[in-house]
């Protein structure tokens, strides 16, 4: 008897589903309410890679971030100082695998339950897909030709779990398909409540992503980057808007706003969660040694400054933009604290900081600015993209910073320079970096190394390759 573990876990209190531990395939996959608490439990380890994973991933490697002066570095020096090896690689892929496991499980057992309502059914399962694409685009553009896996693992047979490594152009002919087949299923372009579930306009976004990155990077050319914009303009139809204020996007108060496209949703207080990767970006006050302006600046507890935002990335920041001090605070008490961010401070409940902010996939400031890169690369121009963004980061001052289209060369330095800016600390910009071809131009670490294109995938962790034998290491590490 196959035996499956999908825990349901504390995303079921929007949906009164009651968690699933250890099932079977006898007694489960019977009921709506059965498809229901897998699809929680898939959030749920998809939240398990956002706490710190998908960070690290797609921005630790960026040169972005660097050590945070009041204590140790936890390893996370080996990512902004680029020294990995496969001793120290950086998180495995076992998180994902599970992730994509919950996704195989919806996508083989959910069409056999009967539903009162296609529409419910079809929205479970265009989810799944795009949650499985989603995962498998993390997976492909951080180690490269990973083993493919579109069936369930129900049992211990080694046929199933030992998976050869298959080339990126099948895992992108994988993500592809899936999309297509999710934005066929969704019912229509509304988003759920909280906006923390795969929607339509979810999958869109995820879909202009991926395609402009095979349009540029892996010879998808016209094709893909008119299905990128097209993409982008779906997405626009839906309703998305760019908040006034900067700063309220990431006001905990604010979850969920009209900028937010997809988020990965936390809870302070809920239990067996835990701080997200912020908590390592903020610190708190120590009132026997700091004066009390610098602790009024930084509020109630809790934090430990791991790391903080690169000091070349801080001074990109001019005066007049709004989003310096949404993004980063600087301490008067500089021979201490460094600067710590701002993005993600989450609340503070009876004295005790909770660093619970919902971790951002996709927004539509992101949205504009990957249709005003794809706009660039067709050779179209993408002044009305960037300057929607820039208005909304200088307010009154948007006069002196009014975006006047160039070569396609000039434009693309200054939409990845935008990224940055309006990004920053939100696991965008190590992608951006390499989708751009910028990465040994513009981080530091890795100055000097160009043509060692083997550092823009990871090493495969040793215990990884100890439990896969037919895995083998990325060539270079």
């Amino acid at each position: 008897m196959a035996v499956l573990f999908i825990t349901a876990g504390s995303c079921t209190k929007t949906l009164n589903v009651q968690p699933t531990s250890v099932i079977t395939t006898n007694s489960f996959w019977k009921t709506p309410n059965d498809a229901i608490g897998a699809l929680n439990g898939m959030y749920m380890y998809l939240r398990n890679q956002a706490d710190l994973n998908l960070f690290i991933w797609g921005e630790a490697r960026s040169g972005d971030m660097e050590w945070g002066k009041t204590s140790g570095t936890l390893d996370y020096d080996f990512y902004y100082n680029n020294t990995l090896n496969s001793t120290n690689a950086g998180p495995s892929w076992i998180g994902l695998y599970t992730c994509i496991n919950a996704a195989n499980l919806i996508i083989k057992y959910v069409p056999k339950i009967s539903f009162t309502s296609n529409t419910e059914k079809d929205d479970i399962l265009a989810q799944a897909y795009t949650m499985r694409a989603f995962v498998y685009y993390v997976l492909v553009r951080t180690w490269g030709g990973v083993p493919l896996r579109t069936e369930p693992i129900e049992g211990y047979s080694s046929q199933m779990t030992e998976v050869a490594g298959s080339s990126p152009a099948d895992v992108f002919q994988l993500i592809k398909s899936d999309l297509r087949e999710a934005i066929g299923l969704f019912p229509d372009n509304t988003f759920p409540q909280g906006r923390n579930k795969w929607s339509k306009p979810g999958a869109e976004a995820l879909q202009a992503d991926v395609y402009l990155w095979t349009g540029k990077l892996l010879n998808g050319g016209k094709t893909d980057l008119d299905t990128a914009l097209t993409a982008c303009n779906e997405v626009g139809q839906a309703d998305v808007s760019l908040l006034a204020n900067y700063a309220d996007l990431f006001k905990y108060a604010n979850k969920g706003n009209k900028e937010v496209i997809m988020a990965v949703n936390y809870v302070a207080q809920e239990p067996g969660d835990a701080n997200n990767y912020f908590y390592n970006m903020y610190s708190g006050p120590t009132s026997t040694t700091v004066d009390s302006s610098t602790n009024e600046i930084i509020g109630q507890t809790a934090g430990g400054v791991v790391w903080t935002i690169a000091q070349f990335v801080r001074d990109q920041f001019s005066l007049d933009d709004s989003r310096k001090n949404a993004t980063f605070e600087t301490i008067p008490y500089t021979s201490y604290f460094p600067p710590v961010v701002e993005k993600g401070r989450g609340t503070v409940i009876n004295g005790v900081r909770y660093f619970t902010s919902d971790i951002v996939l996709y927004r539509y400031a992101d949205v504009l600015l990957m249709k005003a890169e794809a706009e660039n690369a067709l050779g179209m121009d993408p002044s009305a993209e960037i300057n929607m963004v820039r208005e909304r980061a200088y307010g009154s001052n948007y006069p002196n910073h009014v975006f006047v289209s160039g070569n396609q060369e000039y434009n693309d330095s200054l939409i990845l320079r935008e990224r940055l800016l309006e990004l920053t600390c939100e696991g965008k910009r190590w992608w951006d970096l390499i989708r751009f071809g910028k990465v040994f131009e513009l981080n530091p670490s890795l100055q000097g190394k160009q043509g060692q294109n083997y550092l823009l995938l990871w090493p495969i962790p040793q215990t990884v390759l100890s439990l896969e034998p037919k895995v083998t290491q990325n060539p270079g590490w």
